[in-house]
């Protein structure tokens, strides 16, 4: 169930940051979608989303692998 839970947590931004991903290729191929009004707003969300969701997923990694001692010495705390 553990594992199940950790799946849904990371699969959450996942889909944020290939959301954000589809924004900025939208944004490139000049396809405005429906709740933005502008092009570089909706360029400047899918950016976000990709940072945020890219972000968490690596902090989720690398606290998980602290508690497991596999990184380096300058990541320990």
């Amino acid at each position: 169930m553990a594992r199940l839970l950790a799946f849904i947590i990371l699969l959450i931004p996942g889909i944020m940051a290939a959301y954000g991903i589809k924004l900025m290729r939208d944004t490139l191929f000049n396809k405005l979608l429906e709740p933005y009004p502008a092009l570089w707003l909706q360029f400047t969300l899918g950016t976000l989303f990709v940072v945020v969701g890219i972000g968490f997923f690596a902090g989720f990694l690398l606290n998980r692998d602290r508690k497991k001692g596999n990184v380096s010495k300058r990541f320990q705390k």
